[in-house]
């Protein structure tokens, strides 16, 4: 059973308690209307897609209902860390290039 650790409920709950949103930190384009159908479909569906550690987001869905990022291996499915909205921890991520 994989165990995620919710940094607002400061507890390790079962993966079932979470649900996955997507890569974090995608900025949103200050303007749409002025961004073209080709920016926009990237900003919507491009995404890195990394071997190794990746930042996310993630929801405590079935607990305090809150967002939250996190730091996952996607290699060993292993968190490094998980962290609230807002913050940004000093984490070297080197991304592999796929063989």
């Amino acid at each position: 059973m994989l165990l995620i650790t919710c940094p607002y409920c400061e507890e390790s709950r079962p993966e079932l308690e979470f649900h996955y949103e997507g890569e974090a930190h995608i900025a949103r384009p200050l303007n749409p209307t002025t961004v073209s159908d080709e920016e926009w479909a990237e900003f919507l569906y491009v995404r890195s897609n990394s071997r190794g550690p990746h930042r996310e987001r993630w929801r405590h869905l079935h607990g305090c209902g809150r967002f939250f990022n996190a730091i996952r291996d996607t290699r060993t499915d292993k968190f490094i860390i998980t962290y609230r909205q807002g913050e940004f921890p000093e984490h070297e991520i080197v991304e592999e290039t796929p063989k």
